[in-house]
């Protein structure tokens, strides 16, 4: 594949360079320049992929001979930005072309400083600017990817975060049916005991209730065996009593000082014990949660029970405005919540309701009745990380503003330096010049005339002398250039001609 692209990118570049050679060939030697300059296009390319400054100095240099090397130019710097991942050497580099051209044009061409400027220009334009596109890219790129393991590093804690939550909240349901089946079983025990001293069973009957008065207590103990397995290190035991149920909670809650109201609606029959526990966790849950973030605001509970299910609905209004708000909170709460009802086989829905807040189980009393997605509403969103990775391009998206106008900003200021140079003392007035008569001598127009000449003279090719004249060139004050726009010439210290060269 890198191949095939090579291959393309050689012939995209060498287009210009073989249809200008091909089409209008200069001298004996064009067949030879044209293979010379097909090889140092494909070295340029070759070398692109591991020095990719080398690369661009190979276009740069044959400039100097064959112009539509130019085209390669911006290619090989915007792939030197896009490749190298630090910015100095490119940095150096284009210093170095910079100094070259500079040598060339006013050392061995003895070009002007129009020439110096216009090459200057080109090579922002056609060079750093470009540069600063790939690089703005590769950054791009390198963000876009960093902000992604960001989000799957996230992704992958939050879901480690969720399961010791569910793993809590099982291990809690465990020890809640401890609780129970230790009750019961001891009742059990008990039971056993008095028939194994009953004095009117036979003696075998004694036996076999001794036997399981035993089992049972083995049972037992291998039951608090394991919930201690289960238990986390210093967790503390539990504190409400195995008996309690929503109304002893709720009044619990009402001698606090809680302004909460229960609702009971069907028969008063109890529903399963694990429906009955996380009945018991739903309202205990939602009414810690009304303290916390609505202290004060008045809460309902609403108990509905059929035959089929029972559904459980806490309602708390908006707190006072005059209280304090109540406490930030993880939400690992409702996270449990949802582990404990997903088990018993019903589905929890928690969220605002009119400026106060609503958290409903539905809970159905035939086991495995409903089914939910173990990770439904524990599935962890990307805000933290989504938002990290949109400040990431943001930042990206400035470094692509600093490239459009840094050589936007350069060539600004390179005119500022240059147009006062060019045009200093050197501005003819249009006014001026209209006031000028063919014949006058030089001497009567020295008020008229500019103290210098512009540095740059147009091509003598395309603008004559006449013969036996000397000429004079002055600016308008064009801008940035400052080039010349009018042309005087004299013979013999008279005007011979006045020519208006941007005509």
């Amino acid at each position: 594949m890198e191949a095939l692209s090579d291959v393309s990118l050689w012939a995209v570049l060498s287009a210009p360079i073989a249809w200008d050679l091909v089409v209008a060939p200069t001298g004996p030697y064009a067949g030879w320049r044209l293979a010379g300059s097909l090889l140092l296009m494909a070295l340029a390319v070759v070398v692109s992929r591991h020095h990719p400054t080398v690369s661009l100095l190979i276009v740069v240099v044959p400039t100097a001979f064959e112009g539509n090397f130019v085209f390669a130019i911006p290619v090989m710097s915007y792939l030197v930005g896009l490749r190298m991942p630090r910015a100095r050497p490119a940095a150096y580099t284009f210093a170095a072309i910079a100094a070259g051209g500079t040598a060339l044009t006013a050392g061995v061409l003895g070009s002007g400083v129009t020439t110096w400027f216009f090459l200057t220009t080109t090579l922002l334009f056609v060079g750093v600017f470009p540069w600063l596109v790939g690089r703005y890219r590769r950054q791009q790129r390198a963000l876009v990817h960093a902000g992604w393991e960001h989000a799957d590093l996230l992704e992958r804690q939050q879901r480690a975060a969720a399961e010791r939550v569910r793993m809590r909240e099982r291990t809690r349901i465990a020890q809640d049916m401890h609780d129970s089946l230790g009750h019961d079983l001891a009742l059990i025990a008990l039971q056993a005991g008095g028939l194994e001293l009953a004095t009117d069973l036979d003696e075998r009957h004694r036996r076999a209730a001794g036997e399981l008065r035993a089992s049972v207590t083995a049972a037992t103990e291998q039951l608090a065996q394991i919930i201690g397995v289960l238990r986390e290190d210093g967790a503390p035991a539990p504190t409400r009593p195995a008996a309690e149920g929503v109304a002893d909670l709720v009044g619990r809650a009402r001698d606090a000082g809680m302004p909460v109201r229960l609702s009971w609606d069907g028969p008063d029959t109890p529903a399963p014990p694990m429906v009955e526990r996380a009945v018991y966790r739903v309202v205990q849950e939602a009414l810690t949660n009304a303290t916390r973030h609505a202290p004060g605001a008045a809460v309902t509970v609403v108990l509905t029970r059929s035959a089929e299910q029972t559904v459980v609905s806490v309602v708390n209004e908006p707190p006072p405005g005059d209280l304090l708000p109540g406490v930030s909170s993880t939400g690992s709460g409702l996270l449990g919540l949802r582990e404990r009802v997903r088990l018993a086989g019903g589905a929890l829905s928690a969220g605002p309701r009119g400026g106060g807040f609503e958290v409903t189980a539905r809970l159905p009393h035939a086991a495995g009745a409903a089914s939910v997605d173990a990770d439904e509403g524990v599935r962890p969103a990307r805000p933290a990380s989504a938002t990290r990775l949109r400040e990431a391009r943001r930042r990206v998206r400035r470094s692509l503003v600093v490239a459009v106008t840094a050589p936007v900003v350069v060539a600004g200021v390179l005119s500022l330096a240059y147009y006062p140079f060019a045009t200093f003392d050197a501005v003819l007035a249009p006014a001026d010049f209209d006031r000028m008569r063919i014949g006058q001598y030089r001497t009567e127009l020295r008020g008229l005339l500019p103290d210098r000449q512009v540095v740059e003279r147009p091509d003598p090719a395309d603008w004559p002398l006449p013969p036996g004249a000397s000429c004079e060139f002055y600016t308008d004050g064009n801008f940035p250039l400052g080039q010349a726009a009018y042309r005087l010439c004299f013979v013999e210290g008279r005007l011979l001609t006045k020519d208006r060269m941007s005509d």
